[in-house]
């Protein structure tokens, strides 16, 4: 805990941004960070709860009051190693969760919570401004070595715990860096990349051995790298997207979300890409998916100077407030409104697409319905069309945002013959993360399908610790 009595005296206080008619001109982070005294009156908030439930809303647990209450003590640097214990990277997680330990804090009963995720932030941006994060090396390699697919966050925090405990590890990826999809997934604006290429040079240092342009399946062979590794991990993520089958979807100008995103990041890096530009400049964009990807949309279509933005939900309306007594400490369904909404878009909500409009096979609108949602007699939501509700909406850009269904079968997963789940993710179970095929295992999204970079964290470390006790017998990694 921090203060005893800190949550009494000190009202919540958040990081601030950037305004909006000035961070639409740019790419860059815009999140104002609160200073280290302001940092540590946050932290004095944490209270001496009996149980903190925030251990059970964070993914990896991470040990909250404690870290909480060493930088109410100014003691930063033994609050960087509580919270690294848990978390490889806390910067990533410190800008991109929702944070589902916020949630769950007891001072959320009244809604104030503990700022955690700005003090999660703090520290590790701390440790890095004082030159605290360096690599760790072992001291003696164990002659292993694996083979990790994919370099997201599940990828990286698997390769950096397998490489601390003595394995040699390379870590394969289809693009020309390292990242994954926070590299070219996530935009530059939410986390710019130099945060992920200093965790790369530490990984580096500790030995991990990189290899970009390498797609497994495509130009490098699947056998080989069977022959060569003493296990795999399938890190590769959950890329085939959800698409829309409906008339005129295949008009010029509706696109995946995540082809629209990625261009962007690349073209933000300076790096070539072989597609047709797709580009919101002067367009009506339409985003339909109401999720975080869907928000990222909005925030680079904004930047890319769109006409107008409208983001369109399947979904009903969500409460403004949840029922605390009903779901705390679980995740509640809320609305929650993003910093891209704020920068401008309208959002509607309980409609359905039809069929795309276009002219000359270029799009130029959708025909839309609204819809009725009741729970039927088993408690289930259902949805029907209301009917003499249908409209219709001018659109120039259409970015389909709907979510992702699974990994990519077709190379890596066919040419490995490991099984898939009912929802087609590799078949692994929490227990020990092992496939169908005894040396390879699977984590992060290729595991349980689309989820939260947090999430990604934790699986990728509990893998390490299972493909560790397969080479050695035993473990001491940390699950």
């Amino acid at each position: 805990m921090g203060k005893a009595t800190g949550f009494i005296e000190i009202r919540r206080r958040d990081r601030g941004y950037d305004a909006v008619d000035e961070r639409v001109k740019h790419y860059h982070e815009f999140v104002i960070p609160l200073g280290d005294e302001a940092t540590r009156d946050q932290a004095a908030r944490c209270m001496d709860c009996g149980i903190p439930f925030c251990h059970n809303g964070c993914p990896v647990n991470n040990i909250i009051p404690e870290w909480n209450d060493l930088v109410y003590k100014n003691q930063w640097r033994e609050a960087l190693e509580v919270l690294h214990s848990t978390n490889n990277f806390p910067e990533f997680t410190g800008r991109l969760c929702p944070a589902p330990c916020e949630e769950s804090c007891t001072l959320n009963l009244d809604d104030e919570p503990v700022t955690i995720k700005t003090i999660e932030c703090a520290i590790v941006d701390r440790g890095w401004q004082e030159g605290w994060i360096e690599p760790q090396v072992p001291v003696r390699r164990s002659g292993k070595l694996v083979a990790v697919i994919g370099s997201g966050p599940a990828g990286l925090a698997c390769a950096q715990q397998l490489a601390r405990t003595g394995h040699r590890v390379a870590v394969f990826e289809k693009n020309r860096r390292m990242g994954g999809l926070l590299r070219y997934g996530i935009p530059d604006f939410k986390m710019e990349t130099d945060k992920i290429d200093r965790r790369i040079a530490q990984m580096q240092a500790e030995g991990v051995r990189f290899r970009p342009n390498s797609h497994i399946g495509g130009n490098v062979p699947v056998d080989k790298l069977l022959r060569d590794s003493d296990a795999i991990v399938l890190a590769c993520g959950s890329e085939r997207p959800r698409d829309l089958e409906i008339p005129g979807r295949e008009a010029a100008g509706v696109h995946f979300a995540m082809d629209f995103l990625v261009q962007q990041n690349r073209r933000v890096s300076g790096e070539a890409f072989v597609n047709d530009e797709i580009l919101a400049t002067g367009k009506n964009v339409i985003v339909i998916g109401g999720g975080d990807t869907g928000a990222d949309c909005v925030g680079t279509s904004n930047r890319q100077g769109a006409s107008s933005v409208t983001q369109l939900e399947i979904m009903p309306r969500p409460p403004e407030r949840e029922d605390k007594l009903l779901t705390w400490p679980d995740w509640p369904l809320k609305l929650r409104t993003s910093t891209s909404h704020h920068e401008g878009c309208e959002r509607d909500w309980s409609v359905v697409t039809r069929s795309v409009r276009s002219k000359n096979g270029v799009v130029t609108g959708l025909e839309l319905v609204r819809l009725e949602w009741k729970q039927d007699d088993n408690g289930q939501s259902r949805m029907s069309e209301i009917e003499g509700s249908e409209f219709t909406i001018e659109a120039d850009l259409i970015l389909l945002a709907m979510g992702f269904v699974h990994p990519v079968h077709e190379g890596l997963l066919e040419q490995l013959g490991v099984e898939l789940d009912h929802r087609g993710n590799v078949a692994a179970s929490e227990a020990d993360y092992r496939s169908s095929n005894d040396k390879v295992f699977a984590c992060g999204d290729a595991r349980r399908g689309q989820s939260l970079v947090v999430w990604a964290i934790r699986e990728g470390r509990q893998a390490a610790r299972s493909v560790d006790r397969f080479l050695m017998g035993q473990t001491e990694l940390p699950r």
